[in-house]
C-alpha cells in the first residue's frame, strides 16, 4: 500500500518519482529499525532513485540505512551516486558489498568512481576487480584527467572489415561476453583501426550475404583518447551521435564512449557554466557542509567587494556634485542596475555560445556588431522613459537629459563588455564563465556611475 502511496510501481512499473512522502516513509523505518519495511520501501525503486535518497538525507540518516540495508547497494545504484557523497557511502559498505558493486560495472563507470576517491579507496576498489578488468581500468587512469580515455568504456564489438551479416549475427550469438548495452559493431582492419560502423538494427534488417561495408553509416568519426571530454560532448551533439569509437595516437582502437555518457558530460559542462556565472565553483545545494559551502563562495564575494570599492572610489570623485544635487544619489543606482543587468544578458548568451562553439573568431564581428545595437537601442529607448521621469518627476530638463544619456552611455558599454570579455578571456585561454562576471559588473558600475555624474557635472553645475 505504500508503494502505490509514495513511491514508483517498480522498476518496470508506472514511474511516481521519488515523493516526500516516501522519504518520509524511509527515514520512519529505519528509525525503527523495520528492515521489513525499509526492504519493501526501497526495493522497488530505480537506482537513480534511492542513489537521490541516499544524497538527499543527513549524514546520520545515511549511516543508519546503509547499516540497515548496505547488502542490497549493487553497481547500478553505485555508479548513480552522487561524487559529493560517494566516498563516504563506499567507506561505509563493507568489502563484499562493495566487490560485488564494483565487478557488475563497465570499465568506464569504474573509472568515474575511481576520479573521486583518495588512494586507498582507489586501491580497494581496483583489489576487487577480475585481473583483466583491473589492467583495463589502470590503463583508462593512465590517460589525462576529464578525456576521452577516461570517459571511454573498454568493451567493445568488433568485426572485420569483410564480414557479411551472417557471419557478425553467428558471432554475437555464440559470444559469451557482450557489453551490457552497445549500438554499434565496429568495423576494424587488421591492423584493428576502425574504418565504420554498422548500427544494429540495420544490421539486423539486412539479408545474411550482405557486407557490413555496405551497411555503414555516414556518421562514422573517430576520437581521441587524450581529446578532452568536452570536445567528445560537443561532436556527440553536433552530430547526432549514439556511440563514437575511441583511438590512440596510432589510430588503433581502445575503446568506445556511448551518448549516455556524453550526455553526462554535457550536463556536468551546462551545470558548470551556470555555477561558475553565479561564482560559487562546484558547490553542491545539499550535500556540502557550512564551511565546504563558505570556501567555494567567500573568494568571489571578496573579489566583489574590491570592485565594489572601486564603484565607491568613482561615486567619492563627485561627492560634491551630490552633495548640491541631491536627487543624483537617488538617480544613480538606476543607470549601475540597468547596466549590470543587461550586461548579464549579453554575457550569460556569449558564455553559452562559446561553449557550444557556436561564438567562434569567425562569426565574432557580427555578434559584437550586433550586441552593439541591441544595447543602443535599448539605451535610447530606456532613455526616454528615464529622461521624462527625471525632468518630469524631479523638475529638471537638464536632470532627464543627463540620465538618458548617461542610460545610453552604460547599456552601449554593458552589451559590448558583455560579449567581448568573454571572447577575450577565452582567447587568453582562462573559462570565461568563471570570470566574465565580476569583469562585466565591474565595468557597468563604474562606467556607469562615471558618466551619469560626470554628465551631471557638465551639465548640472
Amino acid at each position: 500500500m505504500a508503494e502505490n502511496e509514495a513511491g514508483p510501481q517498480g522498476r518496470d512499473g508506472d514511474f511516481q518519482g521519488l515523493t516526500a512522502a516516501l522519504v518520509d516513509a524511509i527515514l520512519d523505518a529505519v528509525e525503527s529499525r523495520d528492515t521489513a519495511a525499509l526492504s519493501g520501501f526501497l526495493e522497488p525503486l530505480h537506482a537513480a532513485d534511492i542513489a537521490d535518497l541516499l544524497e538527499q538525507i543527513g549524514p546520520a540518516e545515511r549511516r543508519d540505512l546503509l547499516g540497515l540495508w548496505s547488502g542490497e547497494i549493487d553497481g547500478e545504484i553505485l555508479s548513480e551516486i552522487s561524487d559529493a557523497i560517494r566516498e563516504e557511502v563506499i567507506e561505509f559498505l563493507p568489502r563484499h558489498v562493495l566487490t560485488d558493486a564494483v565487478r557488475e560495472l563497465d570499465t568506464d563507470d569504474v573509472v568515474d568512481i575511481l576520479e573521486d576517491l583518495d588512494e586507498p579507496q582507489q586501491a580497494i576498489i581496483l583489489g576487487a576487480l577480475e585481473s583483466a578488468d583491473r589492467v583495463a581500468v589502470e590503463q583508462a587512469m593512465a590517460y589525462p584527467e576529464y578525456s576521452a580515455g577516461r570517459l571511454m568504456q573498454r568493451e567493445v564489438v568488433v568485426a572485420p572489415l569483410h564480414w557479411t551479416v551472417g557471419e557478425a549475427i553467428d558471432f554475437l550469438r555464440k559470444a559469451e561476453h557482450l557489453p551490457d548495452q552497445f549500438y554499434h559493431v565496429i568495423l576494424v582492419d587488421p591492423r584493428m583501426k576502425p574504418q565504420g560502423y554498422v548500427t544494429l538494427g540495420r544490421m539486423l534488417s539486412s539479408p545474411r550475404a550482405t557486407a557490413l561495408r555496405d551497411i555503414a553509416e555516414d556518421s562514422f568519426r573517430t576520437i581521441k583518447a587524450t581529446d578532452p571530454e568536452a570536445d567528445v560532448a560537443y561532436i556527440f551533439n553536433q552530430y547526432h551521435l549514439i556511440s563514437c569509437p575511441v583511438v590512440d595516437a596510432t589510430d588503433r582502437l581502445v575503446g568506445v564512449i556511448t551518448i549516455d555518457d556524453a550526455m553526462n558530460v554535457l550536463d556536468e559542462e551546462h551545470e558548470e557554466d551556470i555555477l561558475r556565472l553565479a561564482g560559487v565553483g562546484d558547490e553542491s545545494a545539499i550535500s556540502d557542509g557550512i564551511l565546504e559551502t563558505v570556501k567555494q563562495r567567500f573568494p568571489w564575494l571578496f573579489v566583489n567587494l574590491l570592485t565594489a570599492n572601486m564603484a565607491a572610489l568613482v561615486i567619492a570623485q563627485f561627492e560634491a556634485t551630490i552633495s548640491v544635487i541631491v536627487a543624483l544619489a537617488a538617480l544613480m543606482p538606476i543607470v549601475a542596475s540597468m547596466g549590470g543587468n543587461a550586461g548579464t544578458q549579453s554575457l550569460t548568451v556569449a558564455v553559452r555560445a562559446l561553449a557550444t562553439k557556436d561564438l567562434t573568431s569567425a562569426n565574432a564581428p557580427r555578434v559584437v556588431r550586433r550586441e552593439a545595437a541591441v544595447g543602443l537601442i535599448n539605451g535610447a529607448a530606456f532613455a526616454v522613459i528615464m529622461g521624462l521621469i527625471g525632468w518630469l518627476g524631479y523638475g529638471s530638463a537638464g536632470l532627464g537629459l543627463v540620465l538618458a544619456s548617461a542610460l545610453v552611455i552604460n547599456l552601449l558599454v554593458a552589451a559590448l563588455g558583455g560579449i567581448l570579455v568573454p571572447l577575450l578571456l577565452n582567447k587568453l585561454r582562462f573559462d570565461p564563465a568563471l570570470a566574465s562576471g565580476t569583469f562585466v559588473t565591474t565595468l557597468t558600475d563604474v562606467i556607469g556611475f562615471f558618466a551619469f555624474l560626470g554628465l551631471a557635472t557638465l551639465v548640472l553645475l
